[in-house]
């Protein structure tokens, strides 16, 4: 049996895989949905990028999970990428959602100063989106309206600290997923990864937010990236 560990980016809770875990536990999987620290119930906890990775460790320790699929969506690719290093064996794949991914020294900001600019206009928090956000991204009004009810601002430190990985990302076998709405290709950094043997590229003809727009899709994918295993 394979354990997922599912986490979201930024402003969203565990609450985002509300469509995908029946999907994965019908398939006679474990799923854990994650919320980080300083977001939807756990808002009022501090919390850094380290915090991040931390809380996703911690799941996988707590719980004394084997077989483990993380994954990792939009923001949150950035911890989770470096959670995979740290849970070492007990890692069997990585799966890299639409999302960013972890570079030494490097912060999710680091290429978007927009960002730190907003965050610094809040009050240490990144607000969260508006509906004009979400368009164009294969989500109804009525999706739209469900998403943004529950988003929370996403904490700030988060953002701006850095990275850090003791190891070659390029190593850990992973599945990248990019979502074709929200850009046709990769970025630089993930084309770098994708171009080394351990990686492979899946597209979605759908947008940034596949856990609501596409779920039971979604998991298929997730599926198929457990079958995959450390091969």
């Amino acid at each position: 049996m394979t354990e997922f560990v599912l986490v979201a980016g930024a402003w969203l809770g565990a609450w985002a895989w509300d469509d995908v875990v029946p999907e994965l536990r019908a398939a006679g999987h474990g799923a854990h949905p994650v919320t980080l620290s300083g977001v939807a119930e756990r808002r009022d906890v501090a919390a850094g990028q380290r915090t991040h990775v931390e809380d996703v460790v911690a799941v996988v320790e707590q719980h004394d999970l084997r077989d483990v699929v993380l994954v990792g969506h939009s923001y949150s690719g950035i911890p989770v990428g470096q959670a995979a290093e740290r849970v070492g064996d007990r890692l069997a794949h990585l799966v890299l959602l639409d999302s960013d991914v972890p570079v030494d020294g490097g912060s999710f900001v680091s290429e978007l100063p927009h960002v730190a600019e907003a965050v610094a206009a809040h009050g240490g928090s990144w607000p969260p989106p508006a509906a004009a956000d979400l368009a164009g991204q294969d989500l109804d009004d009525e999706r739209v309206a469900r998403v943004l009810a529950r988003c929370t601002p996403h904490p700030g430190a988060s953002l701006t600290e850095p990275a850090v990985l003791t190891g070659a990302l390029g190593g850990l076998p992973t599945t990248y997923v990019k979502c074709l709405l929200d850009g046709p290709a990769p970025t630089e950094s993930v084309a770098r990864l994708l171009a080394g043997d351990r990686w492979r590229l899946v597209e979605m003809d759908t947008g940034h937010w596949p856990m609501f727009s596409r779920p039971r899709e979604l998991a298929r994918v997730l599926l198929t990236a457990a079958a995959t295993g450390r091969a």
